[in-house]
């Protein structure tokens, strides 16, 4: 055998070994998992600037351009020197960025550094109205959350839903409802991302939709109904039977397609919105 071809059946089985090792270091181990797909990170909630507001500008190395100015209804400031500068809509960072361009453009400073902060919010504030302890409108911050508003309007009475809403204009100025789940949410305990305000929204509690219990039952009234409620919990939730009523003779008067209907009723039944249900009586 010559010693070229001893040299090519060398170099054949060198590359082989080398893709067999490969293959073996790339494939993945029995039992292993593969890794979860990265997910990007939510942005962070950034607070804008609006009409109304009153910031602060401090220019680095020039004293005498500090000021405490006020947002106009067009969304301009006045910035010593540069005049009117744009920034409703920016956020702190991006208004002191605009207001050095301007300083710089116009000639006035060569290396300007801005530091503008917002003093008093007047713009970022959301309506919290419905079933609250007091409505109103309430100021927010970047880590203002929707549990944070409803705390500060008193919280959410016993007659809310459990599904509140977030209503918020469209940049065409159509109002866009997001339900939100206050039970879950409260669940989640900051687990859950919520939904970042924006001044100009508004949080609604609306009114739970309820049963009316009465008859032999400790305490009679109108309840909420409550996710997947059935009879017996309707009536442990107004005290249970006193020890004249029976929970076998319960009847419940419901409204279908317009009439009231009164069925009798078994403890596993499911209440339904405005349902009025009468415990009676035993008869032994």
């Amino acid at each position: 055998m010559s010693s070229r071809s001893v040299t090519v059946k060398s170099g054949l089985w060198v590359l082989i070994w080398s893709f067999c090792c490969f293959a073996a270091y790339a494939a993945p181990s029995s039992g292993s998992s593969d890794p979860p797909t990265p997910r990007a990170d939510s942005p962070p909630r950034i607070i804008q600037i609006g009409p109304g507001d009153s910031v602060s500008i401090q220019v680095y190395g020039q004293a005498d351009m500090s000021t405490v100015v006020y947002v106009s209804d067009d969304g301009t400031i006045p910035v010593p020197l540069a005049g009117s500068v744009q920034i409703a809509g920016l956020s702190p960072s991006e208004a002191s960025k605009r207001i050095e361009k301007a300083l710089k453009d116009g000639n006035f400073l060569v290396d300007p550094h801005v530091t503008l902060t917002v003093t008093v919010s007047r713009s970022q504030r959301v309506s919290v109205l419905g079933q609250v302890g007091k409505p109103g409108l309430y100021p927010i911050d970047a880590n203002t959350t929707i549990l944070d508003l409803l705390a500060l309007a008193g919280g959410a009475l016993d007659t809310g839903s459990e599904e509140i809403f977030l209503l918020r204009n469209d940049a065409n100025g159509a109002v866009q409802r997001f339900p939100i789940n206050l039970r879950l949410l409260q669940s989640a305990k900051g687990a859950a991302p919520e939904q970042a305000l924006r001044g100009g929204d508004q949080i609604v509690v609306p009114r739970a939709e309820q049963f009316y219990i009465y008859g032999e039952v400790t305490a009679p009234n109108k309840y909420r109904v409550e996710q997947d409620m059935t009879v017996i919990q309707a009536i442990a939730r107004a005290g249970g039977v006193t020890p004249r009523g029976s929970e076998r003779r319960v009847d419940i008067k419901r409204l279908v397609e317009g009439k009231y209907v009164t069925v009798k009723a078994k403890l596993n039944d499911p209440v339904k919105p405005d349902d009025v249900i009468h415990v009676k009586e035993s008869i032994f």
